[in-house]
């Protein structure tokens, strides 16, 4: 069993960075490195101008979604219309750094969550466009989510919808939990998928999606890429279009969502929404793992699934 250090254990800094790739891959030892970003499982350090090093850091699961990602982002990324990162090189974990890593293409853009995409119509083309090509049948190999993602809204789905709601209720952050509640018991009142387990990113929410100039522009973050019911990425369309631009959206997709899958996707973008609204909420009460730009787009996103109560119930 390999050990896998934690962000407690070590320090990653720009000189670890260089000192990495001077011993593993010296011809990019010379590129300027500079912080990117924190995320979730993994730091983000640009190398140059068209090229950043992932490092995982916060979480023991991190490995393995590099590695995952390693494996199978070259094969799928030529065919996609936007951006992704594309792993170019991988790093074998060392004496400096106990864990793989690896160099991946770097996506220009700024989060969704900061930048929210401002052109609805261009939007909704170019995420339906890039989700079109991204669900296409995977191979038998392909991976299969670990928590759920891409799979009937069962049990653990259910039970995971009543915590979160309870918790945002208790923070005050679910203005009327009935028309929540109407939402997703239609959700999961629809008919599962039954079609070929479909490629997926499996965490499309604002921070995963870039834009520029008002409409989206890359995808990055395939750390959750897996396989099954596409309705969990197209949840994606409540959270990160403006108003009025999700029935675009659907009609750009092909093939055009049946309405059982429509409805799958609402509850799926509830569990987003809850997401969004607790952790921005700890971001705007400093609490640790909180990021405030998370929670607008989670407040817009639940007030566009409410007014679709109306609709389900009857």
């Amino acid at each position: 069993m390999t050990h896998t250090a934690t962000h407690d254990e070590i320090e990653v800094t720009a000189e670890l960075v260089t000192e990495l790739l001077r011993d593993q891959h010296p011809d990019l030892a010379d590129r300027p490195v500079r912080l990117g970003a924190r995320g979730w499982d993994n730091q983000l350090w640009r190398l140059g101008e068209d090229l950043a090093v992932r490092l995982p850091w916060a979480t023991e699961t991190a490995d393995a979604l590099l590695l995952k990602e390693h494996a199978w982002l070259p094969s799928l990324a030529p065919r996609l219309p936007l951006p992704i990162p594309v792993p170019q090189r991988l790093g074998a974990p060392s004496a400096r750094f106990p864990r793989p890593w690896i160099v991946t293409t770097w996506v220009p853009g700024a989060p969704a969550d900061r930048a929210p995409a401002t052109r609805g119509e261009e939007a909704a083309d170019a995420l339906a466009a890039f989700l079109t090509a991204l669900h296409q049948p995977a191979p038998a190999d392909a991976p299969v989510s670990r928590d759920g993602r891409g799979a009937p809204l069962g049990e653990g789905a259910q039970r995971f919808f009543e915590q979160q709601l309870a918790q945002a209720v208790e923070f005050e952050l679910i203005p009327d939990p009935d028309a929540v509640r109407a939402v997703w018991a239609d959700a999961v009142a629809a008919p599962d998928w039954t079609g070929p387990a479909l490629w997926l990113h499996g965490d499309l929410h604002p921070a995963n999606v870039l834009t520029a100039d008002g409409t989206v522009c890359g995808v990055i973050d395939f750390g959750a890429l897996s396989v099954g019911d596409p309705a969990c990425d197209l949840a994606a369309a409540w959270l990160l279009l403006p108003d009025g631009a999700v029935d675009r959206f659907h009609d750009a997709y092909r093939p055009t969502p049946d309405a059982a899958t429509l409805r799958r996707a609402r509850g799926h973008a509830l569990l987003r929404v809850f997401l969004g609204l607790l952790v921005g909420h700890a971001g705007v009460h400093g609490r640790p793992g909180g990021k405030p730009s998370w929670g607008p787009p989670a407040q817009a996103a639940l007030r566009r699934l409410v007014a679709t109560a109306s609709q389900t119930a009857g």
